[in-house]
């Protein structure tokens, strides 16, 4: 742990990789758990919104404007908090990440008690609590800004995985963080579905876990780099000391 905990590229690809696994679980636990609506792939719930305004499929129009409203304001207020942060890893970064755990925390409240489906006094504001917990998510993870790893859609990585590919653009590429970020969002998305046949709250505790484990591992990262930088400074401040 140490020598990732060195290696700050290294150490935040893992991260945010392991983030793309936490939103794979919130949106499996979201989308079969609350009526068919994606609280962290805003795309699919863009799609999912205007089918269900056309009246067919039965699909649902409210719960996905609801996570959309939290996911945009999530994100905004993610952007609010970094405002001219530094780049990288910052301790903004960790507390927004810890405030998503919280707010997954007081998401699984409502819900234990209850079982599926909820009723939408419980429904919508869980779902506007994952959708605001996500874009807080996404907001750092724009910010910590690890290439190809964006932890809450993977269209983009596909098509940079696809494209740079030997059979498409043949060009050298990062594929295996690519790969892992695709794959990482899907075995996400297979134990979130698993856990909700045990409990709603079960796969929230668990992406709630997973970002406070994030948080930590990246503040604790981002002081171990902050103290070989200043080390570093030491070493190569040529002023002479005096007694």
């Amino acid at each position: 742990m140490r020598r990732l905990l060195t290696d700050t590229e290294r150490l935040h690809v893992v991260l945010m990789l392991t983030l793309c696994f936490a939103t794979g679980v919130v949106d499996a636990v979201g989308y079969l758990g609350l009526d068919r609506v994606f609280t962290a792939n805003m795309t699919g719930n863009v799609v999912v919104l205007a089918m269900g305004l056309t009246g067919n499929g039965n699909l649902p129009i409210v719960g996905p404007i609801v996570a959309l409203a939290g996911f945009v304001v999530g994100a905004t207020v993610a952007g609010r908090v970094l405002r001219g942060a530094a780049a990288g890893w910052t301790g903004r970064d960790t507390a927004l990440l810890g405030v998503a755990a919280v707010l997954l925390v007081i998401a699984v409240i409502p819900t234990v008690s209850a079982d599926a489906p909820y009723p939408t006094a419980v429904g919508l504001p869980v779902t506007g609590l994952l959708g605001l917990a996500m874009g807080m998510q996404g907001g750092a993870a724009r910010h910590i800004a690890v290439a190809d790893v964006p932890t809450v859609v993977v269209t983009s990585t596909l098509i940079g995985l696809s494209f740079d590919s030997w059979l498409g653009r043949r060009v050298q590429q990062r594929w295996p963080r690519r790969l892992l970020a695709v794959g990482l969002l899907g075995v996400g998305a297979v134990v979130g579905a698993a856990l909700l046949l045990l409990h709603f709250w079960v796969g929230l505790s668990v992406a709630a876990l997973v970002l406070v484990a994030v948080a930590a591992v990246g503040y604790a990262g981002q002081r171990v780099a902050g103290s070989a930088a200043a080390a570093d400074a030491a070493r190569s401040d040529p002023s002479p000391r005096t007694s």
